[in-house]
C-alpha cells in the first residue's frame, strides 16, 4: 500500500472536513489564534461506560474514517492502551514496513481517561504539540464521552486556520464511534 503525498492530504483535509456534518452531541472551537486552539466534543453513546472505552482504545481501526488516514485504510490504525503507547499507523509499501506515530499515551485510567500527546494527522507536519483527552463519564443514557483537544506551536499560515477543520474531522470520528457501538456500523445513520 503507498502512502498518500503528504501535501495532498493536507489540503484535503483542510478543504473536506470543513464541509463535514457535526453530528456530535456538542462540538465547539472553544479559542483559536495563530499561535494554537482548543476545541471540545461531547457525544452521548447509548452503551455503557467500560464499553464505549474498549472500543475507542482496542477498535480504533473499526470506527476511524479510512478519510483521515495516511495510508488511506484506517485498518492500519491502532492504540496501545499504555503509558507512552502509540496511536500509530502501519504503512507497508514495497514490501517495506514503515508507519507514522500520530500520538503517545501520556495518561491512563482504564474506562474513565486517555491522553494522547502529540499532533493529529497533517498536526504533525507542523511545528505544533497537543493534548488529546477523552473522558469517559456515566450517564443515565450511557456514557457521555467527553474530548477535549488543545494544539500549540508555530504554523506560517496560523493554526488559528487549522481550529475548526480539526473540530470538524474529530466530530466526525465520535459520531462513527457512537454510531459503531449502537448500531454495530461505524458510518453515521443520517
Amino acid at each position: 500500500m503507498k502512502i498518500r503525498n503528504l501535501g495532498n492530504f493536507l489540503y484535503w483535509f483542510v478543504l473536506l472536513s470543513s464541509a463535514l456534518p457535526v453530528t456530535a452531541l456538542r462540538a465547539e472551537v472553544l479559542d483559536a489564534n495563530r499561535s494554537g486552539f482548543s476545541v471540545r466534543q461531547e457525544i452521548l453513546i447509548a452503551a455503557p461506560r467500560l464499553q464505549v472505552y474498549q472500543a475507542a482504545v482496542t477498535r480504533v481501526a473499526e470506527w476511524w474514517s479510512s478519510d483521515h488516514t495516511f495510508s488511506g485504510d484506517a485498518a492500519n490504525l491502532y492504540i496501545e492502551p499504555r503509558l507512552q503507547g502509540c496511536f500509530c499507523e502501519k504503512i507497508i509499501e514495497e514490501g517495506n514496513d514503515g508507519g507514522v506515530v500520530h500520538l503517545v499515551v501520556t495518561f491512563i485510567s482504564p474506562g474513565h481517561m486517555l491522553r494522547l500527546t502529540g499532533g493529529l494527522g497533517p498536526l504533525g507536519l507542523l511545528g505544533t504539540n497537543g493534548n488529546l483527552t477523552w473522558e469517559f463519564k456515566d450517564a443515565d443514557e450511557g456514557t457521555l464521552l467527553v474530548l477535549n483537544y488543545v494544539v500549540g506551536g508555530y504554523s506560517a499560515a496560523g493554526l488559528d486556520t487549522m481550529a475548526t477543520p480539526v473540530d470538524n474531522v474529530l466530530a466526525e470520528q465520535m459520531a462513527r464511534l457512537k454510531s459503531l457501538l449502537e448500531t454495530g456500523k461505524a458510518v453515521p445513520q443520517s
